[in-house]
């Protein structure tokens, strides 16, 4: 049936970041999560952890559970960029409250004028909102419990890329339900949210040395 296309097959890439702090001008992503969606169902994952260069504060550990031992190995953000890139492709992304994840991301790829994933960034937070009016509050976690997802660990990159990509897709069918469109154009109308979507830079070809 018409109304179950897109619920059924439209991809996607549900995102999320855990990082030292909230100001993306000062601090770093300490774990990147992506995982694809086929419809409603998580279909493949990406995720890594990430040495910020620099200390973990207490305080984001207390949130997110990791620490400086469990980053000390890990790859600088720059060398996983390109592989976060191939993964995403041109596929839409969605983040729960979206511009914070966006804005670190933004940072980071602008700093190292890496590749960087194509489609449009849309906001969970900001269309559930509009969705779902009435809610307690419209944290992640209380989505979560509020629709019954199977639920674990909070706070970290992977599992709350799987939460946001199923609110996601509970959105898009809550939209079809009512006979809404639920194309990337009237989502962004929907949420009337700002345009989220990286910037395309050219891979610089390697200089030869001189001798």
């Amino acid at each position: 049936m018409e109304t179950s296309r897109i619920r059924d097959r439209m991809d996607f890439i549900a995102f999320d970041l855990e990082t030292t702090g909230i100001q993306p001008r000062t601090d770093a992503i300490v774990e990147i999560g992506a995982v694809r969606f086929n419809g409603a169902e998580p279909a493949e994952t990406f995720c890594t952890l990430i040495n910020p260069g620099r200390p973990i504060p207490p305080g984001a550990s207390a949130v997110n559970g990791i620490t400086d031992d469990m980053v000390a190995d890990q790859p600088g953000v720059e060398t996983v960029l390109t592989d976060l890139a191939d993964f995403c492709g041109d596929l839409p992304l969605v983040a729960h409250n979206a511009p914070f994840d966006f804005k670190f991301l933004l940072k980071t790829v602008e700093e190292h004028k890496a590749r960087a994933p194509k489609g449009v960034v849309l906001d969970t937070c900001a269309l559930a909102r509009i969705v779902f009016p009435g809610m307690p509050n419209y944290k992640l976690g209380t989505l979560v419990r509020r629709f019954g997802f199977p639920s674990g660990t909070f706070h970290r990159a992977e599992e709350d890329s799987v939460y946001c990509g199923r609110l996601f897709a509970r959105i898009v069918e809550a939209l079809e339900k009512a006979g809404q469109p639920a194309t990337v154009p009237a989502l962004l109308d929907l949420a009337q949210q700002t345009l989220m979507q990286f910037p395309q830079f050219e891979a610089q070809p390697e200089q030869l040395g001189l001798f």
